[in-house]
């Protein structure tokens, strides 16, 4: 006799300690809840995603969700209350850092997996291969666009190894200091993408008179294979017109090699994914985020990396990440970055809690530190090998942390300049990122959104707050997506033809 089926709780505790709980449908005032044994008599409207008090919290004292504390009580709350910014604040982090007590080296995998990639002449392999056409300059930029443009659809037939021609073009390069950090940024970006792997070719334009010359920003650029490489100069090829039409011989000429390339199976320790969650919403933090964090262990497992950024997103968490960093010194570079990060917020006279966007507060999500909670879990439980600036090279193995804002397209270029070549994004609310030269998976928390936007959802990791799949269970499905997708399978925003306009270079420093 098969076993009765049960229906999935109404509302669910995400840890002993909580007194709140999440609601995962809409909740009506009168009705009764059974969460863990416990009757809660709900008193007012409670959405989808938000959370309902199970005990009265008295003002002042912490409200407890993933077994951490994600704000203070404003107002005494009932059981069966709503609880939500409007008698919820932020509480000072208290918390105890014991960097590195917790770094447990990650067991190798017996038998490691692998996945369908190009290697390159220096040994990097790439997850799709493409030309890039990168402008020095916003000057430069339109003329970059007509040169790429005029390698699409038909034009390309005649090259089915090459995935396309991609202009890597931004808003500034001029008016800007020659020296500090805002040229630096500029350049350790540009270069990042000149250098990716999944660039089988680059095409790099100036102006001429840009503050962010080109000679200086290619110079230290790893070499590639012959004629695989040029830059060009708007005002010593004659003008826009000129430039262009030898854009588009060199172009033409770098497609015959690059369509020679041919995937060949290699070591997953290849694979290096940058982690990303936008329009969060309730369940982030209880499907798609960990979800993406068992998929996370099990690469880590595998000898591939994992970026984890947002470092305004980890604010209030970062004690889970310092707890297992492989050193002290790790560690105190990740509360470096925190302690800039405070000071900069300060300096523009705003604070690090003003993080959660008006979407985020909709869909559940009260303060940052708990969509922090919610977003370390995408790092899953592995040792944090090593703290890189924005737009650095990743050169570690296992998983990293990269310091950039919070806002994704920014966030995501940056771990592409390091050398991502596959982006996974979790979202609540419906993000629909794409990310050339390298895919970009969209993971739904929730059914419903997934269903709503089955044309640039990826993942359904819905299934995890239904009963219909565990939270291992759908990493292990996930992990298998990431090689399928590294291997070639095109991702919706691929599909879509999304991803030429999300090149976002992080902006510091004045403009003059």
């Amino acid at each position: 006799m098969k076993p009765e089926k049960t229906s999935p709780p109404q509302a669910i505790q995400l840890a002993a300690a909580d007194n709140v709980a999440v609601a995962r449908q809409a909740l009506e005032p009168g009705s009764t809840v059974l969460v863990n044994g416990r009757a809660v008599t709900v008193s007012e409207p409670i959405a989808s995603g938000h959370k309902l008090a199970l005990v009265p919290i008295p003002r002042g004292k912490p409200v407890l969700k993933y077994g951490q504390g994600i704000g203070v009580a404003t107002a005494d709350i009932a059981a069966g209350q709503h609880v939500h910014v409007h008698n919820v604040g932020m509480a000072e982090s208290l918390h105890a850092h014991a960097a590195g007590a917790g770094y447990r080296p990650t067991a190798p995998a017996a038998a490691p997996l692998t996945f369908e990639g190009y290697v390159r002449a220096d040994g990097r392999v790439a997850t799709r291969n493409y030309l890039g056409v990168i402008s020095s300059v916003n000057c430069s930029a339109t003329v970059c666009r007509h040169i790429a443009d005029a390698f699409k659809g038909e034009a390309l037939a005649a090259f089915p190894h090459v995935d396309g021609v991609v202009a890597i073009t931004h808003g500034s390069g001029c008016g800007m200091g020659g020296n500090g950090e805002g040229l630096e940024l500029l350049q350790r970006t540009l270069r990042g993408y000149a250098n990716h792997p999944n660039f089988a070719g680059v095409l790099v334009i100036g102006l001429g008179c840009e503050v962010n010359q080109i000679a200086p920003l290619v110079e230290t650029l790893q070499a590639r294979s012959p004629g695989m490489f040029a830059t060009l100069t708007i005002q010593d090829e004659g003008g826009t017109r000129e430039t262009i039409a030898q854009g588009k011989q060199l172009i033409a000429e770098m497609l015959q090699q690059a369509n020679q390339a041919r995937r060949q199976t290699v070591p997953l320790r290849h694979l290096a994914v940058g982690l990303q969650c936008g329009g969060s919403d309730g369940y982030s933090g209880i499907t798609a985020n960990p979800a993406l964090g068992a998929a996370v262990d099990l690469l880590v497992q595998h000898g591939g990396t994992a970026i984890l950024s947002e470092t305004p997103e980890i604010y209030g968490a970062e004690h889970l990440l310092t707890h297992r960093a492989a050193t002290p010194a790790v560690a105190d570079k990740l509360l470096q970055r925190l302690s800039w990060w405070e000071d900069y917020a300060a300096l523009h006279g705003g604070d690090l809690n003003n993080n959660p966007s008006p979407g985020n507060k909709a869909g559940g999500i009260t303060t940052i530190l708990e969509k922090s909670l919610g977003a370390v879990a995408k790092a899953g439980n592995s040792g944090l090998m090593e703290v890189l600036e924005y737009a650095e090279p990743v050169r570690a193995h296992g998983l990293v942390f990269m310091d950039t804002p919070g806002y994704d397209p920014v966030s995501a270029t940056g771990q592409v300049a390091g050398g991502a070549n596959l982006i996974c994004f979790t979202t609540g609310r419906g993000s629909t990122y794409g990310c050339k030269p390298t895919p970009s998976l969209k993971l739904a928390t929730n059914t419903p959104m997934f269903e709503r936007m089955r044309l640039d959802m990826d993942f359904d990791c819905g299934g995890i707050v239904e009963g219909r799949q565990t939270i291992e269970e759908a990493g292990a499905a996930l992990l298998r997506l990431m090689i399928a997708t590294a291997s070639g399978q095109a991702s919706k925003s691929e599909e879509n033809g999304l991803g030429d306009n999300e090149f976002l270079p992080w902006q510091l420093g004045a403009v003059m």
